[in-house]
């Protein structure tokens, strides 16, 4: 189990690396200046902003001093948000990408396994049938098309919640519910498809024939063995509601670090943007290895490299 955790502990620590290399030589080949836009009396202010943020070295060189103020915890400070450091912009705008993002991610499982629950007990009635035509709903409409849709409808027409912000508990749901629903059908799916195979396994047959309850069986003996494949997906999962919630802190106006990225992106902020994209990168690539220690934990049968333990 160390030997496999060490393994998965390195291939993060490369592959941030390599993403860390990558976003900022393709960051650096866009033409131009991230400074254009300064208002600058003369081209000497022009050069004294450039030597500040140094822009006027060569590119290995703003690498290395980058790299080596990156080791220390130092992501630099923002090229349009004047002396605000990167650090702290993400630590303040963290708080409300975190809430709204454990909020989708708890909705997305919990109500996908319920409804692939009640898919496979119900397979081919009613119930059944209902949870696919809602899976199916929610894998065709995007976040960037719910999110607007529920904002028209229940929040301006019918008033029910409010159009955007994060004043109280009530302001989460319309963009939990953009965020969660796409998840929430892939894993009503997903967990539907596996526990109706569970279902019809032998040792199944057994508890039912011993006069266990339905819904013993599938707790104590289908549920376990049908949530591998979900355990799995929690590392998608996670990247796919991270990545979301950039559009839809945007739609919903909530001051998380999604706002940031994208006006970064506009202001070709530098700093922010690699700031950003670390974070998030470290995120994605943290919930992947957690689910991949929970995988193991849920069936210690599975070894690094897909292989079965003896």
């Amino acid at each position: 189990m160390l030997r496999y955790i060490s393994g998965k502990f390195l291939f993060m620590v490369l592959s941030l690396f390599i993403l860390v290399t990558a976003t900022f030589m393709l960051m650096n080949a866009i033409p131009g200046s991230p400074l254009q836009s300064e208002k600058a009396t003369s081209e000497a202010v022009q050069k004294n902003l450039e030597a500040y943020y140094g822009l006027d070295k060569p590119l290995y060189v703003q690498y290395g001093k980058y790299l080596a103020n990156l080791l220390q915890g130092d992501m630099g400070i923002s090229m349009k948000k004047k002396f605000q450091s990167v650090d702290k912009m993400i630590a303040q705008s963290f708080g409300p990408s975190l809430r709204l993002g454990i909020s989708a991610i708890v909705t997305s499982v919990v109500v996908g396994c319920i409804l692939g629950i009640l898919a496979a007990m119900y397979h081919r009635k009613f119930i059944d049938n209902l949870a696919m035509i809602i899976a199916v709903i929610g894998l065709a409409i995007p976040s960037i098309v719910l999110a607007p849709v529920m904002q028209y409808f229940l929040a301006t027409k019918l008033g029910w919640f409010e159009v955007a912000g994060l004043n109280g508990p009530l302001d989460y749901v319309l963009p939990t519910i953009a965020l969660a629903s796409g998840p929430i059908a892939f894993i009503a799916r997903l967990l539907r498809s596996t526990m109706i195979e569970v279902l019809n396994a032998d040792f199944i047959k057994t508890a039912k024939s011993k006069g266990l309850a339905g819904y013993v069986i599938v707790a104590k003996h289908a549920l376990r063995n049908s949530m591998l494949p979900v355990v799995t997906y929690l590392g998608v999962l996670t990247a796919g509601i991270i990545t979301g919630s950039v559009v839809v802190e945007k739609i919903f106006a909530i001051p998380g670090i999604g706002k940031h990225f994208v006006t970064s992106v506009i202001d070709r902020d530098y700093p922010l943007i690699m700031g950003i994209t670390i974070f998030y990168a470290v995120i994605l690539m943290i919930s992947r290895f957690l689910s991949d220690i929970a995988y193991v934990l849920v069936d210690p049968r599975m070894r690094a490299g897909g292989k079965v333990g003896k």
